[in-house]
């Protein structure tokens, strides 16, 4: 099976590339490079051992998007090219409508021009909003606080109706919790610059001496220690769903959503607590206010994923820290060199 991976040059793009590459599937990576570097495909070529074709493209442009099928006999498309930060989706909500769902409509056309009907979609936790309760389970109903995860729902909504249209068509919406690490190699990773959104990147950045210590958001959660829960998911059992994702084509099930999570939710300082035992580095860290719309817990309900799939987690919370932590002694600068 020859699968475009579009977006493939961040985070999560790069180590899916390398377990496709693992599990025998024939590449075709595709990114614009707004948000990642050539440095990261150079790497993933390298660490999965396939010389797979890179496509520099915009899918915002449908030009390019048919550009990137035409003559390429693609089979299946796994979708990562969208922005992802929360808190710039806030302050440019156009910005994220226009890439996020601009992007995907120009690809969907593309894959039915050229006679593509499989598709995987990443989506988020944050589809489940601030109401359900945990842990989450597929059929909640979705909704979301910020314009981030409204292009998610969006898109989700969008690919339920293209299926009920097309009978031919498989959509496999993946929603995904809190990845974090790294490939063990240490060759890749994920690259946050100097603006990291989230608890891991901040907290390697305080570990490695880049930020003096660690803000906690809050510690007056109805939490076991007061600080936020989250479900921890090592990055390379995440690549390894989209790969379960592939697989289930094959039986043309239409649209299906699957949480991709640990089940097991690890506080802040408990995050603290497991990196600093798994690699022996104190992390200075302070107690701050909530941040306006955090939640108190978010946790998969994995059993669809496990049962259906056939996919669980093998990686541990101290893998996780030690992976990352790993990738950020090696590459203090991400990609840069």
């Amino acid at each position: 099976m020859k699968v475009l991976v579009a977006g493939g040059a961040g985070y999560i793009g790069t180590h899916t590339c390398v377990s496709l590459a693992e599990n025998g599937f024939e590449i075709v990576c595709a990114d614009n490079f707004s948000n990642s570097k050539p440095l990261a495909v150079e790497r993933t070529r390298k660490v999965s051992g396939q010389d797979f074709e890179f496509v520099k493209a915009d899918f915002c442009d449908p030009a390019q998007s048919d550009a990137v099928f035409e003559g390429r006999n693609i089979d299946a498309v796994i979708y990562f090219a969208a922005f992802k930060a929360v808190g710039e989706s806030v302050e440019k909500p156009l910005k994220y409508y226009g890439n996020n769902l601009i992007g995907l409509m120009n690809i969907l056309n593309s894959m039915n021009k050229y006679g593509v009907r499989n598709f995987v979609f990443s989506s988020s936790a944050t589809v489940y909003g601030d109401h359900n309760p945990m842990p989450a389970k597929e059929e909640y109903p979705i909704s979301a606080t910020n314009p981030y995860g409204m292009t998610k729902v969006m898109t989700e909504e969008i690919l339920r109706d293209v299926c009920k249209a097309d009978p031919d068509f498989n959509a496999v919406v993946l929603r995904y919790f809190n990845p974090i690490g790294s490939h063990e190699s240490g060759d890749i990773g994920e690259d946050s610059g100097d603006r990291p959104n989230n608890l891991l990147p901040l907290l390697l950045q305080v570990a490695d001496g880049t930020r003096k210590e660690l803000m906690v958001f809050g510690n007056d959660y109805d939490t076991h220690d007061g600080t936020g829960v989250r479900d921890y998911i090592h990055v390379m059992d995440l690549a390894e769903g989209h790969v379960a994702a592939l697989r289930r084509f094959e039986q043309n099930r239409g649209l299906e959503v699957f949480n991709l999570g640990t089940g097991v939710g690890y506080s802040v300082l408990d995050i603290i607590g497991a990196f600093e035992r798994a690699t022996g580095v104190h992390v200075p860290y302070r107690i701050v206010d909530r941040r306006p719309g955090d939640v108190a817990v978010c946790l998969a309900d994995p059993t669809n994923a496990n049962h259906v799939l056939g996919w669980k987690t093998k990686r541990t919370l101290d893998d996780m820290c030690v992976d990352a932590w790993r990738w950020q002694t090696q590459n203090p600068n991400g990609y840069t060199e």
